[in-house]
């Protein structure tokens, strides 16, 4: 009867939450990374050379990674629900406006806006899945969320790239109509967060009470256990100086890196071999289409399993090769399968990588750890991006970035090793301690 009760709350959960909070990833993942296929014509219209393009497309993130927790701890306070809109309205009009810079400055400023508008989105959600989803199901609840950005780029690729070719209308240039065109889902969708999203279980009124008191219960109990193990951490303070956290955004680093080296620059890469912007945008979306099969089976692998450090050290480390083969390939389907496998290597260790915070963290210091690993991650979206503009122009080829953006997720492997080990001696030492 128990198990009946746990799988039928489970499956209102994934059906009532999860494609909404994907619809609006889709949305934001789309607005972020659009900037690559403006590029196609923009940069020229408004005098970007390679450099100036990698650092605007890399200023989004630390605009990002200023507000990030101030974001957090905001939501933790008011509600996923009134900030998740705001959020979401917010990074829709700043986006729009996108479509009218004029020069450097201009790209710069409103891409840093972007981040700041956008910040504290990413991490909300994940904050938000952790007071919804019992342990068991976590991974898989953030796998299926995380999914949307291969998704947003295997269907949002080649919609931008078609958007790439349509005529100039009310005097705006095509990229000018891309930035507008798709900005306008994030403001319409932040205004239905208002009305769908519901802030904590004890509001459901979807669930049942049987169902309610069940979920309530379960989560409590898993809370009460977590924080009566040693090395947990509840605040907020506590949790921006836990050296795991630091750990954890070092890994999130080089994913991040890798993660939007791809939504910049892999429009551009595969663009030089002759293609279409409309070719272009389907070519983008192939990999990510094996990134999302990829994901949510190894995020069930990891549920089932209860391991979480291996499932992120196997992904990095071939997303790491990936990037080596990238740099080596001289044609454009040796391009496309480096692509595959940097996609479905990156895509894999997200998921079982966001389910260990809420393993030593919770209430504000959840909310401030999540997001000091997201917006300190994160700038490895900026890193990622800008190393490949210089060295671009430095080198003229592609190769020295995607060998640097290797290099960063070669470290996240090592790091989460490193962090698994310490993990393990610690919770032998507070065991010896138990048992004496």
């Amino acid at each position: 009867m128990h198990s009946d009760l746990e799988s039928r709350v489970s499956r209102k959960l994934m059906w009532r939450i999860i494609p909404f909070i994907m619809l609006l990833y889709f949305v934001s993942f789309l607005d972020r990374v659009n900037v690559g296929f403006a590029a196609m014509t923009m940069n020229k219209a408004i005098g970007l050379s390679p450099t100036e393009f990698g650092l605007g497309g890399g200023l989004f993130f630390i605009g990002y990674f200023l507000f990030e927790v101030p974001s957090n701890l905001i939501l933790h306070r008011v509600g996923a629900r009134i900030w998740i809109a705001r959020v979401m309205i917010t990074w829709g009009i700043v986006s729009a406006i996108s479509a009218f810079v004029v020069g450097p400055t201009s790209f710069y400023v409103l891409r840093f806006l972007l981040g700041v508008a956008e910040a504290g989105f990413f991490p909300g959600i994940i904050l938000y899945l952790s007071l919804w989803f019992p342990t068991r199901q976590r991974a898989v609840a953030a796998a299926w969320f995380m999914a949307a950005a291969p998704i947003s780029t295997a269907i949002g690729s080649p919609l931008s790239g078609a958007i790439m070719q349509l005529p100039p209308m009310f005097g705006l240039a095509d990229w000018q109509m891309l930035y507008i065109i798709e900005a306008v889902p994030a403001v319409l969708l932040g205004f239905a967060v208002l009305k769908y999203l519901t802030d904590r279980p004890s509001k459901a009124t979807w669930l049942n009470a049987e169902e309610r008191d069940w979920l309530v219960a379960k989560l409590k109990e898993e809370s009460d256990s977590r924080k009566s193990h040693a090395g947990h951490t509840a605040g907020a303070l506590s949790a921006l100086r836990d050296p795991r956290v630091l750990a954890l955004a070092l890994i999130y680093f080089g994913t991040s890196a890798g993660l939007y080296t791809l939504g910049l620059w892999a429009p551009l890469i595969i663009r030089q071999f002759g293609f279409t912007a409309f070719e272009t945008g389907l070519i983008s979306g192939i990999p990510s289409i094996a990134a999302v099969v990829a994901m949510i089976l190894w995020a069930k692998h990891s549920d089932r399993t209860g391991e979480r450090t291996w499932h992120v050290v196997l992904p990095c480390a071939l997303a790491c090769l990936g990037f080596i083969f990238a740099g080596g390939a001289t044609t454009a389907l040796l391009i496309i399968l480096a692509l595959v496998v940097v996609n479905v290597g990156i895509s894999a260790a997200k998921a079982p990588l966001w389910a260990m915070p809420s393993m030593f963290l919770s209430g504000a210091g959840a909310a401030a750890g999540i997001a000091m690993i997201n917006s300190l991650g994160n700038l490895g979206g900026f890193v990622g991006p800008f190393a490949i503009g210089w060295l671009k122009n430095a080198t003229g080829g592609y190769a020295a970035g995607l060998y640097v953006v290797a290099a960063t997720l070669a470290v996240s492997a090592v790091v989460t090793l490193l962090l698994s080990r310490k993990g393990h001696a610690q919770s032998t030492m507070s065991q010896v301690r138990h048992d004496h």
